[in-house]
């Protein structure tokens, strides 16, 4: 293997007054983190004190002040002060002053990727409405990282028993339909199932996709996007070797256990897809797809209503910082062993898989 070195993990503390910092300390108080990574967090000084002081058994977790990720040093935690240091530490609330903060840690970190110091990002949750102004004009970590990479990612819900990537992301239910498309669709299965390949290991990866409305539609009777946008974009997608099915209706879907036989699941809108997953996979892990960056996120909010009180758990976290490091390394593996590829061949012999085929594959899933 070509990468074996311990990789720079930049960690963006998210908005102060929630778990983020509480998380990521509790995160990096094992040591056993750094034989991983070289933590490099990019928030408060002060908030990290705040934060440590009501943390049990943390005595021992301190922070090393640098300019940016290329003066950290292994087996420590790194922190780049993205803050003034006398800022008030609001617990529990959103305030202008830690919507600051959590943008400039961003912008902190992106200049440290851009710089090639950073191998990973693993971002804290931020409040999108502190956030939301002239200098973030974005609803969240995925589009703000589409406009800086210049990409279109699919954000991936991901456990050990469970992966849901997101047809929309951050809508009005109320414009979920109108932003639903044959094209856009294709675009995440194509995305998704290229990650599950080169990310994740997955060979030949099978994937369920979600009806929109209740029942499927019920033929038309609850909604035409299944016949007019889904279906067409599954069928589109497997004639291109991708392994699509459905749609699904999704109630019955998730009740009956169905999803166990698939990869993973395009969900057409964010609770559609979320709710199950983290009534499913507590301690999941948000994944951007499609990137020339690794990043991550736990699964959880800023949690004001716990945030202080050390009832924050922090094991979501820890598998975002293991898992961009298994994404990291399963890229080089795969980019290594596909530099000089053999002539493919077929796995069975007879004639190729098409469309028409799709019912009766599905049905033998």
């Amino acid at each position: 293997m070509s990468e074996n070195r311990v990789l720079r993990a930049g960690i963006t503390a998210g908005d102060l007054g929630g778990v983020g910092t509480e998380v990521i300390i509790k995160a990096l108080a094992d040591s056993r983190i750094y034989d991983n990574i070289i933590p490099v967090v990019y928030g408060s000084a002060k908030a990290f004190a705040f934060y440590k002081r009501g943390i049990e058994g943390v005595e021992n977790f301190s922070v090393s002040l640098v300019q940016s990720a290329a003066e950290a040093a292994p087996k420590r935690v790194n922190l780049v002060e993205c803050g003034p240091e006398d800022i008030r530490i609001d617990v529990g609330r959103a305030t202008a002053e830690s919507g600051a903060v959590a943008v400039t840690a961003l912008q902190k970190a992106m200049e440290d990727i851009d710089a090639g110091d950073l191998d990973l990002l693993i971002t804290a949750p931020i409040n999108k409405e502190n956030v939301h102004g002239e200098k973030f004009p974005y609803t969240g970590h995925t589009e703000f990282l589409a406009a800086e990479r210049e990409g279109e990612p699919v954000m991936i819900m991901c456990s050990e028993n469970l992966r849901v990537a997101l047809a929309t992301i951050h809508l009005p239910v109320s414009e979920v339909s109108a932003h639903l498309s044959q094209e856009g669709i294709v675009h995440t299965l194509k995305v998704l199932n290229s990650s599950l390949i080169e990310d994740f290991g997955v060979v030949a990866p099978r994937i369920a996709v979600l009806a929109l409305n209740p029942h499927a539609g019920d033929g038309g009777l609850l909604g035409r996007e299944e016949q007019e946008i889904i279906k067409p974009a599954i069928e589109e997608a497997f004639g291109e070797k991708i392994l699509a099915f459905g749609p699904f209706a999704a109630d019955g879907f998730f009740a009956s256990g169905a999803w166990k036989k698939y990869d993973a699941v395009v969900a057409m809108y964010h609770d559609q897809g979320l709710t199950p997953f983290k009534t499913l996979s507590p301690d999941g892990v948000n994944y951007t797809a499609g990137l020339d960056i690794v990043r991550t996120s736990p699964d959880h909010g800023t949690g004001y209503d716990i945030a202080g009180s050390d009832k924050a758990d922090a094991q979501s976290m820890r598998n975002a910082i293991y898992m961009a490091t298994d994404v990291y390394r399963n890229r080089q593996r795969y980019a290594e062993m596909s530099r000089n590829p053999l002539r493919h061949y077929e796995r069975d012999k007879g004639r190729d898989v098409s469309a028409s085929d799709l019912p009766e594959i599905e049905e033998a899933l």
